[in-house]
């Protein structure tokens, strides 16, 4: 599927339309971020999260690589950035194989062509392009 987003706003209906997918289908998921630095992967996240009802200011955890948010009781939300991260090797979370494979963990990861090799073989890639200043064209396969 492709979409032209023309605001933040835009971004975050197209991502929130992609969360409630995932929930009603009561499954978690790998969602793979893709695009250059500004493209808008933190603001997708960002509309995600809060149509899933969390409340968390939500900000890339560049520094500290991922944040957890609890979405009911048996689903959680990890949001992972691997800007900093040069290879699956760097990413030094031991539990990620694990995060992963929980079949009710939905899994947002910023900068995910870093650890490829380790993602499971299904996952949702969404990839943002600029087109302008204003307009982003988001690839979600």
């Amino acid at each position: 599927m492709i979409f032209n987003s023309h605001s933040p706003e835009e971004t975050q209906k197209i991502a929130a339309d992609l969360a409630h997918k995932i929930i009603k289908i009561k499954k978690g998921a790998i969602i793979a971020l893709e695009g250059e630095l500004g493209a808008g992967k933190t603001v997708f996240v960002k509309g995600f999260a809060k149509a899933l009802g969390i409340k968390s200011k939500i900000k890339s955890p560049t520094f500290v690589l991922m944040k957890k948010y609890q979405v009911s009781e048996d689903i959680n939300l990890y949001h992972l950035d691997c800007y900093r991260v040069k290879d699956e090797k760097d990413l030094k979370i031991p539990e990620m194989k694990e995060i992963m494979t929980m079949s009710h963990n939905i899994v947002l990861i910023e900068w995910a062509e870093r650890i490829r090799k380790i993602l499971p073989k299904k996952f949702i890639s969404v990839h943002i392009d600029h087109v302008s200043e204003n307009e982003r064209k988001i690839s979600i396969t």
